[in-house]
């Protein structure tokens, strides 16, 4: 694949692409503005890549198949844990809209500068990223509707739990499967598993 629109046909085909403001999300962030330059020819390949401090951008499919399980929707407060190179915020900032924000944490501190650029080429306003807490996960006392976990956990990251607003959604991946974790208006959890997935390893402490 050599553009992005035939990234996103190649997404919508697989059908793990589809709903609508996904697919813009996927249109006005294209990944190509996220990974560095020497890798623009393997842009559109659906694999991961390098972005550097032995970190990776998520293979396409992977990214898509999660967000369509977050069901991000307008107004959205998100919580991106694991931005990386900005791809995953900016697609979520996208799919929100503006009266939503994507508050993204990054434990590579070297990862951020250039995330906050990567934003800016895709005119990404709602939403930022930030050094993540190296002694907790996410951002306890705050509350979501949203939430990614973009790097797989060895367990269960339950402290998240909290940080959900009642009918919120947490994506997580432990070890190789992605959970969806879903809060009821009673507090109560749901949650499905997708096995069969490979990350890289989310960093809980220094």
């Amino acid at each position: 694949m050599n553009t992005n629109e035939q990234l996103i046909r190649h997404l919508i085909a697989s059908g793990v692409l589809y709903s609508p403001s996904l697919i813009y999300a996927f249109k006005v962030c294209d990944r190509i503005h996220f990974i560095p330059e020497e890798l623009y020819p393997k842009g559109y390949d659906d694999h991961p890549l390098p972005i550097g401090e032995s970190q990776t951008i998520s293979q396409p499919t992977t990214v898509a198949f999660m967000l369509e399980l977050l069901n991000p929707t307008a107004g959205n407060k998100v919580l991106d844990i694991g931005s990386g190179s900005g791809w995953t915020t900016a697609l979520l900032a996208a799919a929100i809209g503006r009266d939503g924000y994507v508050e993204g944490v990054e434990r590579v501190a070297s990862l951020i500068e250039h995330a906050h650029e990567n934003l800016e080429k895709v005119h990404i306003h709602n939403g930022s990223i930030s050094l993540a807490n190296p002694s907790v996960l996410g951002k306890p006392g705050e509350h979501y509707d949203r939430i990614l976990v973009s790097a797989s956990a060895t367990e269960m990251p339950t402290e998240l739990f909290d940080q959900l607003k009642p009918g919120g959604i947490l994506v997580v991946p432990v070890q190789n499967t992605i959970w969806r974790i879903t809060k009821k208006e009673n507090g109560s959890l749901e949650s499905t598993e997708f096995p069969g997935f490979v990350f890289v390893p989310l960093i809980t402490s220094v």
